[in-house]
């Protein structure tokens, strides 16, 4: 995966993933300035997981968001389509079930989980508005999707300082920090390209969700998007079949 190929060919994207698996959560510590763990937590509080919940976490990594989500006593699938990732959170989370699949073709049935969430990697999937469908396919009537990602600050200043972060800093910092640095300025110039959060809101509503909200965090630079897989047919789908029948 170079910088110019931003098609995010599954393949590639995950054989990038795999060559930074070692060391993937401490290189998200650098780049982020400790602000992944603060993400983390905010993340998981939204889930709002407890003992009688399946979760499903998509894009799991290592398991490090898994792992948290645990903690609240909740039983947690995590799912990444890196092997390299996968092995790596086996060895380090023997606890948590992780399986190697796609997000676009979920290998669950209808209706299994009662909160699905993503931290940080639905902009790398090849067709991220497929994957949100599929993540209601997946999610119990009034289960709840989390997803926590890369935004854009709404005030200009803050937005022209993270771009040049995004351009200059990131691929600089990841040099030193990484095994992979090309990986990261894949990953830079990913979240430049990502839509903003009014988009992202639009996507949610478009594969079914209900309950759109989000928040920002970090003045922006995250955002927290939250919804709900409808409990019930809307009154206005229900409507529409009493006047057919």
């Amino acid at each position: 995966m170079t910088k110019a190929d931003m098609n995010k060919q599954p393949a590639e994207v995950a054989s990038m993933f795999d060559g930074v698996a070692a060391n993937y959560d401490r290189t998200n510590d650098v780049l982020s300035a400790g602000n992944a763990a603060l993400w983390r937590v905010a993340t998981v509080k939204a889930i709002g997981a407890g003992p009688a919940d399946r979760v499903l976490d998509i894009a799991a990594g290592t398991g490090t968001s898994s792992a948290a989500i645990a903690k609240r006593g909740a039983e947690v699938v995590a799912l990444d389509f890196s092997h390299g990732m996968v092995e790596v959170g086996r060895k380090r989370h023997p606890e948590i079930e992780f399986i190697e699949g796609d997000a676009e073709k979920l290998p669950f049935d209808d209706a299994t989980f009662d909160a699905v969430t993503i931290s940080f990697g639905l902009r790398n999937v090849n067709r991220p508005q497929v994957a949100l469908a599929e993540m209601n396919r997946v999610l119990k009537p009034g289960g709840r999707l989390v997803v926590c990602e890369f935004s854009t600050p709404p005030f200009g200043l803050l937005r022209a300082a993270y771009r040049a972060y995004l351009r200059f800093g990131m691929p600089f910092i990841a040099r030193f920090a990484s095994s992979n640095g090309p990986a990261y300025t894949y990953l830079a110039d990913s979240i430049a390209q990502w839509p903003d959060q009014q988009v992202l809101s639009q996507w949610l509503r478009g594969a079914g969700f209900s309950r759109v909200a989000y928040r920002n965090l970090s003045f922006g630079i995250v955002a927290l998007h939250r919804g709900r897989k409808p409990s019930a047919p809307s009154t206005r789908a229900s409507s529409k079949k009493r006047a057919t029948s």
